[in-house]
């Protein structure tokens, strides 16, 4: 039977997974390690491919499924699942090796792994959507492609809580005796054994990810840039989970200005600032873009990636700045909040046009962060915060009446937000926080001792190579 593969682009464009492997085998040219144990770390160890059939509206439907397994050098192995009709086997190879250097740049102790079900969500009912979804479970766990300490599913591309909930239940019931089942996937809703903070973790990666940018003034003129996010120009593409917290945040809580939301049916503009929980609002409600009255709606969405701005926050697709538009790109940095939406050939145009890119494998790297903190949660049988919460509220009150018994006087809003202890969405925050922090560092140190790596991809990639390699070594092999 034939593969599900990506045809090439006939512009001469590279498939994604190529692409992934040429950006990988230019940060491996400048590392010292054999030429063996780079294409150990290059490979993917294994896809598997599940034919399954469910039985729907009087006949029997069949289904191709997907789980790649990239590296193993820690496990479990952890990676989303997407529902999509263009899902195919190059693309889940791409996105499990990305999420192997991924959790290798942000310290996050799992191998890659990428799911995806060959399927268009709006075809079925809610009813046949959790029937086929059970299915796929359990043809998953057959193989140990879910598993708490093997293999740990996330939301993806038209998943989310939802379908997490049916895959943690499928697999409790067919594992009731498994105390950790819980943790067999994550990004489950709070009260089945979720986080909180999950769901906004990957568009508030974004936000810290471009917070610790703009800490460094001279990466923010080497950009053409000045000052912080305050009244920053951004085009987001994209209003889902992730450009729609991105784009809320940045603007509501940084003062950056959102000039542009380009989506499937078009682009809507305001030079002024894009209300983004107002579009949002706008959208669930089933309204088309043009109908939207807080700014001017343009059918060529396409077009909008090359609007003049000061920052792109691509949070769409994979390939979707290419070699048909990547000489247009106005944008002065661009942050991939997406997997794979800049191509390797449009990378090197950008490059040489002076574009900043911050990649996706460190820029999107909030939801697999967060999904280990609610998978240690489960693994752990406590919600974080229930033991010191009370605690740091008590030392809290002493230290401030302390202070007020010599004379300090302090406003009853300080004292209140000062005093109260931190609980599970601050720990969830502050711990993001201070990876998405670390992470950038550790990208800058590797360009500051090679210089040659020239650009904060390769950087990122021979960051998350070494550390591969080094477990690899340790383990003797």
């Amino acid at each position: 039977m034939a593969k599900h593969r990506t045809p090439k682009s006939p512009s001469g464009e590279l498939g994604f997974r190529e692409s992934v492997e040429l950006m990988f085998n230019r940060a491996a040219s400048f590392m010292d390690l054999s030429p063996a144990l780079i294409e150990k770390i290059r490979v993917c160890n294994a896809t598997y491919i599940v034919r399954f059939g469910v039985k729907l509206r009087g006949e029997v439907k069949t289904f191709v499924g997907y789980r790649s397994v990239h590296s193993e050098h820690r496990e479990p192995v952890k990676g989303g699942i997407r529902y999509s009709s263009h899902v195919n086997q190059d693309e889940v190879e791409a996105l499990a090796a990305l999420m192997t250097y991924k959790c290798a740049l942000v310290e996050v102790p799992f191998g890659g792994s990428k799911g995806g079900l060959c399927i268009n969500p709006g075809d079925w009912e809610e009813n046949e959507l959790e029937r086929i979804t059970r299915r796929f479970t359990f043809e998953l766990a057959r193989r140990d492609l879910i598993h708490p300490s093997l293999n740990v599913p996330a939301p993806d591309m038209g998943t989310g809580e939802r379908e997490m909930s049916w895959m943690m239940d499928e697999y409790r019931r067919l594992n009731n005796t498994n105390m950790d089942n819980m943790a067999c996937v994550t990004g489950k809703p709070v009260h089945l054994g979720g986080i909180e903070g999950r769901v906004e973790a990957t568009g508030r990666g974004v936000q810290y990810a471009l917070r610790e940018f703009f800490r460094h003034p001279e990466d923010v003129e080497g950009a053409g840039l000045r000052g912080d996010l305050q009244d920053k120009t951004v085009v987001v593409q994209g209003l889902g989970n992730v450009g729609y917290h991105a784009a809320k945040f940045v603007s509501e809580e940084d003062g950056a200005k959102i000039t542009a939301v380009i989506e499937r049916d078009g682009v809507i503009r305001n030079p002024d600032g894009l209300a983004i929980e107002a579009l949002k609002l706008h959208l669930l409600a089933g309204r088309h873009l043009s109908e939207f009255d807080g700014g001017e709606f343009d059918e060529d969405g396409r077009a909008a990636l090359s609007d003049r701005c000061d920052i792109l926050i691509p949070a769409a697709l994979e390939g979707q700045i290419n070699l048909d538009n990547a000489y247009s790109v106005k944008a002065k940095l661009i942050i991939e909040a997406a997997n794979g939406p800049v191509t390797a050939k449009a990378d090197k145009i950008l490059r040489d046009r002076g574009v900043v890119i911050i990649p996706d494998m460190y820029a999107n790297a909030g939801g697999v962060t967060v999904s280990y903190f609610e998978w240690v949660k489960n693994i752990s049988h406590i919600r974080f915060g229930r033991m010191q919460r009370r605690n740091e509220e008590s030392r809290n009150r002493h230290l401030i009446e302390a202070l007020e018994e010599n004379g300090i006087k302090f406003t009853d809003d300080f004292k209140a937000e000062w005093m109260e202890g931190a609980d599970e969405l601050d720990l969830v925050r502050a711990g993001l926080d201070d990876t998405m922090r670390l992470a950038y560092q550790n990208i800058r140190a590797a360009l500051k001792e090679k210089p040659e790596l020239e650009d904060l991809r390769t950087a990122a990639f021979y960051v998350a190579i070494s550390d591969i390699a080094l477990h690899y070594q340790s383990i003797g092999l």
